[in-house]
C-alpha cells in the first residue's frame, strides 16, 4: 500500500498561492523574442521597476541599438517596452552597466 502514494496528486504551486506567484514574477525583470514574420524578431521587456521612467529607457534603446520600439500598456503586465530586432543581450548589458538592476534579477527568454 505505500508504493500506491506516488499516485496522488500534487501541486507544486499549492505553496505559493496565487499572490505569491505574482509577487514571484514581479522581483524579475523578463527580456523575451517573439518571432513576427519571416526572419523579423521582436524584442520585449517587462516587469521593469516603477522608479525607471520606461519612456526615456525607450528613448536610450533606440539611439544605442539603432532600431525602433514602443510602448505598450497591458492590464496584467503593466508596460512593456517593445523593441525590433533580436536585442536581448544589448538590453541585458546596457541594464547592468549602467548599475541601476543586478543581473540576477533578469531573466532572458527564447530560442
Amino acid at each position: 500500500m505505500a508504493d500506491i502514494q506516488n499516485l496522488q496528486a500534487y501541486d507544486p504551486f499549492a505553496d505559493l498561492g496565487d499572490s505569491g506567484n505574482t509577487a514571484a514574477q514581479q522581483e524579475y525583470i523578463h527580456i523575451r523574442i517573439q518571432q513576427r514574420n519571416g526572419r523579423k524578431t521582436l524584442t520585449t521587456i517587462q516587469g521593469l521597476p516603477s522608479h525607471l521612467d520606461k519612456k526615456r529607457l525607450l528613448k536610450i534603446f533606440k539611439k544605442d541599438f539603432a532600431c525602433n520600439g514602443t510602448l505598450v500598456e497591458d492590464e496584467e503586465l503593466g508596460t512593456v517596452i517593445q523593441l525590433q530586432g533580436d536585442q536581448r543581450n544589448n538590453v541585458l548589458t546596457l541594464l547592468t552597466t549602467e548599475g541601476a538592476i543586478d543581473k540576477k534579477q533578469i531573466k532572458i527568454h527564447g530560442f
